[in-house]
């Protein structure tokens, strides 16, 4: 006698009771999914973004916020800071290398960040097609905004005031792509990158056309006799010491702020976890209540089904097989509301990325399957099982006699 054929039949004859468990249940789990997914690929995400970076520098304001528009361009910057404090910081013996940067522009919604070569070797970014900037408007852009907005090398375009798209333009210069990156998986993907004279003269009233032909700086500061700012600056230590005194330093003795992207990016976490937590609170009640709902159908189904149970014991059917019928039937149940929850997540999740193509979780895949998706089937059997144990030993215990007598 094949349990699973038979636990199978009887689920399918009440379709609207056995898909309204799945349901329920699919739903809870598909909430964990969609978590599961989001907090291992955006904390990947996040560390990746900021690799190699050990303090982030700039104006006055919240540290976070400094971290969140410098490494990872998802928010408005601080403002910006003399260029004079950040050449004397360069020279400090503490600081190992500096990288400039000049934000407040953007093509398409597409941030266009003024900076130097340092940036590009920061993260072991290569070329794709052309090269890398030489003159002021030319740009590099990332793969991600090559392919979405459909730009190659030697087209060209004007970039827009301010972070969103629907600022006014700068149509004074159009910017020129020399060359486009290859996929990085990284921050770089989503930017087009220029040098630091470019996002000056983007603003100057003036229109020195002589100094548009001239070379940029390459590595670090650019050289001009007028008082320039920069945004930010991502700094990297000489050595150990330098975590312990420079931040101090600096935000102590200066004008300028110092933010470190661990610790920020370790308190942001924490804030988020307790959001999440809540998240994971509710669809645990979800799933109990599923839960709870497979039980009570179980259960029902048992008292319309007792002469069935029976029969099935005149034919041969002993009372383990009975047992295990019952309790197959609560975890084909579970384990069809595991898979179609994981589903869910997934499309959810895909639905969410596509609607927020420039936003933080960007650059999260739905197409990524991660192990702990497995837990997530095995803590589903787990309630199967838990959910049928009571019903199943109630069939266990099915009295041929009685039951065909009352018939």
């Amino acid at each position: 006698m094949n349990m699973f054929k038979l636990s199978w039949k009887y689920l399918t004859a009440k379709p609207l009771s056995t898909g309204l468990n799945i349901l329920l249940l699919a739903l809870g789990l598909a909430i964990i999914t969609v978590l599961i997914l989001i907090q291992d690929q955006f904390e990947n995400k996040m560390t990746r973004d900021a690799q190699g970076i050990d303090l982030v520098v700039g104006a006055k304001g919240s540290p976070l916020q400094l971290i969140l528009s410098s490494v990872y361009h998802i928010d408005f910057p601080t403002g910006n800071i003399d260029m004079n404090d950040a050449m004397a910081l360069s020279k400090n013996r503490l600081v190992k290398n500096i990288i400039p940067m000049g934000l407040g522009d953007n093509y398409q919604g597409y941030r266009i960040v003024g900076t130097n070569y340092d940036y590009i070797d920061l993260y072991s970014a290569e070329m794709g097609e052309g090269e890398l900037w030489k003159k002021p408007f030319d740009v590099v852009l990332g793969h991600e905004v090559a392919m979405k907005l459909g730009l190659n090398v030697g087209d060209n375009f004007v970039g827009s005031h301010g972070i969103g798209s629907s600022s006014h333009e700068h149509d004074e210069h159009p910017y020129i792509i020399t060359g486009i990156l290859t996929p990085m998986g990284n921050v770089l993907d989503k930017l087009i990158l220029t040098s630091i004279e470019s996002v000056w003269y983007t603003h100057d009233e003036g229109h020195d056309h002589d100094k548009f032909e001239a070379d940029v700086a390459q590595r670090g500061f650019p050289e001009t006799d007028e008082d320039r700012e920069v945004t930010s600056l991502l700094v990297q230590y000489r050595n150990p010491m330098a975590a312990v005194q420079l931040p101090r330093f600096i935000n102590s003795k200066s004008a300028l702020q110092a933010a470190s992207p661990s610790f920020e990016i370790s308190r942001l976490f924490e804030l988020l976890g307790i959001g999440v937590k809540l998240i994971q609170g509710l669809a645990v009640v979800i799933i109990v209540i599923a839960g709870l709902g497979i039980f009570i159908a179980l259960f029902n189904s048992l008292k319309e089904r007792k002469y069935d149970l029976a029969v099935m014991r005149t034919l041969g059917a002993s009372s383990g097989q009975l047992f295990l019928h019952i309790v197959l039937e609560g975890v084909i149940l579970t384990v069809l509301g595991a898979l179609v929850g994981i589903l869910m997540g997934h499309l959810f999740l895909a639905i969410v990325v596509m609607q927020n193509e420039q936003g933080a979780i960007s650059g999260l895949s739905a197409l990524v399957f991660l192990q702990q998706e497995l837990w997530i089937i095995a803590y589903a059997v787990i309630v199967g099982v838990l959910a049928s144990l009571i019903p199943a030993w109630n069939a266990y215990q099915t009295d041929i006699a009685k039951q065909l007598t009352k018939s």
